[in-house]
């Protein structure tokens, strides 16, 4: 049995003009459209529904009793289609976005402000966690999408990039280096270093859960700094704990320009790196596969405001 939902649609107009013709008028269908899906629908279910006339169409005993079934059904059905559409285009629900603490300090907050302002119908959830965990939670679908360092591989996952973002070096103020550093032509940078000037100094280098690691020691090498010349003698989690081995005299420090607080930081000297190496930071999600119209929506939204936005 073959019943299409246009010939219950079709038969439902008729049982209730009683016409053909009104019915065609009604569902746009000539006349002739008309009978052939009732004759159709008789055929497929093998027993009459309609008795025509030539001045009316009555309803069988049968039609009757499919008049009174099918109607409910199928309004229920446009209700449910109805909803599904709905849901396939409404802004609102919960979002879950992850990202490293780094960019959750320096981007997110600003975005989850946006998001509750201009889409009150979504709850944002930041997922704050390292790099790493983001890209697994991305890849599982536990997050709807994260907020990242340019990853190694990218084969499963679609993805925009959304800004660059420079490394610098972080030091005392009294440091031997302090001497030799240039006048950075940045107007919020007081002073560049080369990078192989760093040729010799001990670091303190976020470990290798962190993103911008592996840039960082490419970066180092390209320079001539690898570990027999800038030995790294302290690798931590957290740039805070970076900032405060570096006032202790441990060593100096390479972080992303992101990483240092937008009012500076006032017992160390943040000094650019030239030549300038930047990280890309991206949004990245699961390669084909479609975002809820509530994650789009956000998705949308952080994109804008981060491509947009200066580096601080």
């Amino acid at each position: 049995m073959h019943v299409s939902l246009r010939q219950l649609q079709v038969f439902l107009c008729v049982a209730q003009c009683r016409s053909f013709s009104q019915t065609g008028q009604t569902l746009g269908l000539t006349q002739s459209a008309v009978s052939r899906a009732m004759v159709e629908l008789e055929g497929q279910l093998h027993v009459r529904l309609l008795d025509r006339t030539t001045r009316e169409v009555l309803l069988t005993d049968a039609g009757q009793l499919l008049a009174q079934k099918a109607a409910p059904l199928l309004q229920e059905l446009a209700d449910t289609l109805a909803e599904v559409a709905d849901v396939g285009h409404a802004a609102r629900g919960q979002v879950r976005i992850a990202s490293s603490p780094t960019l959750s300090a320096a981007l997110m907050p600003a975005c989850i402000a946006a998001c509750n302002r201009e889409l009150p119908q979504i709850q944002l959830q930041l997922v704050d966690r390292l790099q790493q965990e983001v890209l697994a939670q991305v890849r599982s679908g536990d997050v709807h999408f994260g907020v990242v360092v340019e990853p190694p591989e990218l084969g499963d996952l679609d993805y925009i990039s959304l800004q660059l973002d420079p490394f610098v070096a972080v030091l005392p103020p009294a440091h031997p280096l302090m001497p030799k550093a240039q006048k950075a032509q940045k107007a919020h940078k007081a002073t560049s270093l080369r990078w192989d000037q760093l040729r010799g100094e001990p670091l303190v280098l976020l470990d290798h859960a962190s993103g911008s690691r592996r840039l960082m020691d490419a970066a180092l090498l390209a320079s001539g700094c690898g570990p027999e010349h800038c030995p790294v003698v302290q690798e931590v989690g957290h740039v805070t704990t970076a900032f405060r081995m570096v006032e202790a005299g441990i060593g100096i420090s390479i972080m992303p320009g992101l990483a240092i607080p937008a009012h500076g930081l006032s017992s160390l000297q943040v000094c650019d790196l030239l030549p300038q190496v930047q990280r890309a930071i991206m949004l990245v999600r699961r390669r084909q596969r479609s975002l809820p119209a509530a994650a789009q929506a956000v998705w949308d939204l952080v994109a804008r405001r981060l491509t947009t936005a200066p580096t601080p």
